[in-house]
């Protein structure tokens, strides 16, 4: 039994990484009907801003590897570095091609991401590079054989921290309240004077920001920075979000969780050899038995 509370921790840490990424591309979803591809490359992005800020406050002297304060500065740092790239991708690579067949953004998506790891190779190049031990890792809860270190806990903490942020901004914000009504009717939130183009460049800006706060959460505890680490992470969130609903907040964040959670609970119970399968399992599961997700509604395609 204590093996398995040990394995449910473990699951809710990656799941609420997952859930954070999930959560950008739930929102795009929701306002422009596009699955973003590039998603996973913007958390990778993320990891190296995370990764490049953590190496300019040691060359300044600041006392990186012991304290949570610059770790936080590091996070916040790859936040705003992601939210600009989510913005310029929005900007230039989708805005032009909004009215394009959805075929064409979903190739486009697909393009963006090559265009990012093949960036990313040529200017960090492929070897990958150890993240900083920005909060050295230690257990500050034991019961038993159950362990949560301090790392675990920041990962739950700050996941949960987030994913309220969002709540607020999307509910008691004036442009949470656009974003609901963009998601509604792109057509009649723009006759009510809402600035379109302002919303969905601001909610690619928030999810970017996300992604890049779950690679640096990641980042504690798998310090490993490559070109193509958003690939998988990508998949899983993508997949969290389509088990959710996808163009769901709440499913999100509860997709994630269950992806994290089933994922731990393969490698722990099962083999790791099936812990990539499982994603797919459950993909395929999901759309066969309930295509709209756990929390998903009926989508209506507009003419």
């Amino acid at each position: 039994m204590q093996e398995f509370l040990q394995q449910l921790v473990n699951g809710l840490v990656w799941g609420s990484a997952y859930a954070l990424i999930a959560l950008g591309y739930t929102m795009v979803y929701g306002i422009l009907r596009l699955i973003n591809f590039a998603h996973g490359d913007v958390y990778m992005m993320g990891a190296y801003s995370a990764l490049f800020i953590s190496g300019w406050l040691t060359a300044a002297g600041a006392p990186v590897a012991q304290s949570p304060l610059w770790a936080m500065v590091a996070m916040l740092g790859a936040m705003a570095a992601a939210g600009l790239l989510g913005f310029l991708i929005e900007r230039l690579a989708y805005r032009p091609l909004r009215a394009a067949p959805r075929l064409t953004l979903l190739i486009t998506a697909i393009g963006v991401s090559l265009f990012l790891q093949n960036v990313a190779q040529l200017a960090f190049g492929s070897e990958p590079r150890s993240f900083p031990e920005l909060i050295p890792s230690s257990t500050i809860l034991q019961v038993g054989s159950i362990t949560l270190s301090n790392q675990q806990a920041i990962i739950i903490a700050v996941s949960v921290v987030l994913a309220l942020a969002l709540q607020v901004i999307v509910h008691r914000t004036s442009i949470g309240r656009a974003m609901r009504a963009v998601s509604y009717d792109r057509e009649a939130a723009a006759l009510m004077g809402i600035s379109v183009n302002r919303v969905i460049s601001f909610t690619f800006v928030l999810g970017s920001a996300l992604a890049a706060a779950a690679a640096t959460l990641i980042a504690l505890n798998n310090p490993l920075v490559t070109p193509t680490m958003g690939v998988q992470p990508g998949l899983k969130a993508f997949v969290a979000a389509v088990l959710g609903g996808i163009g769901n907040i709440y499913g999100a964040m509860a997709g994630g969780l269950v992806m994290g959670v089933a994922e731990v609970m393969i490698v722990g119970y099962g083999s790791s050899g099936y812990r990539d399968g499982i994603v797919f399992a459950i993909l395929i599961v999901v759309l066969l038995v309930r295509p709209t997700g756990l929390f998903g509604s009926p989508v209506t395609e507009r003419a």
